[in-house]
């Protein structure tokens, strides 16, 4: 036990970028509201947003009336911070690379919600929205107020407050009554 502690400690303090693409992976960064590094930013972002997009389109056909209504919004804007953010790196604003697929965390999860119906994948799918919108809202703060690219800081700020508000409908989620079908 001793060992591991201590070889985790080592793998932390070997270099800055290993801390915090280890610490951005575990989730230590965000308990210890550690900056994510500009490549872990853009990796984060970029697959946040798929699932949310192909979350939400599963939504769209199998969730409730407020769970559908919810979705197409978040097909809508986060297509667009998709593509605010494909331009950045694009452009050469900001020197990252854009992931081509999820990760496999978020693929269990999208593919847990295809394999779901009825209750299960509303509980599922209102559950995947709430953290998936705490995780966004903490990394885009914690970018905003640390990035060390001014460009996607910049944007990092002016995006907060939309995910704000998406993490304060993905929290209403299943608490108005169910008014669309229950398979």
């Amino acid at each position: 036990m001793k060992r591991t502690i201590i070889a985790f400690a080592c793998v932390l303090l070997a270099g800055p970028a290993l801390a915090q693409s280890l610490g951005e992976k575990t989730g230590i960064n965000s308990t210890l509201g550690v900056t994510p590094t500009t490549a872990d930013f853009v990796k984060e972002v970029a697959v946040s947003d798929m699932f949310e997009i192909e979350s939400s389109k599963l939504a769209e056909q199998k969730g409730n009336a407020q769970e559908k209504s919810f979705a197409q919004q978040m097909v809508t804007d986060h297509t667009k911070t998709s593509s605010e953010l494909k331009a950045l790196v694009g452009y050469g604003k900001v020197q990252a690379t854009l992931p081509a697929a999820l990760d496999s965390s978020h693929q269990s999860k999208l593919d847990k919600l295809k394999g779901a119906t009825g209750k299960d994948f509303s509980s599922d799918f209102d559950s995947y929205q709430t953290s998936a919108h705490e995780d966004a809202v903490s990394l885009f703060e914690r970018y905003a107020k640390g990035g060390d690219n001014a460009a996607l800081k910049d944007w990092a700020g002016k995006t907060l407050p939309a995910l704000r508000h998406h993490l304060e409908m993905a929290q209403e989620l299943g608490k108005a009554p169910s008014v669309g079908p229950s398979k």
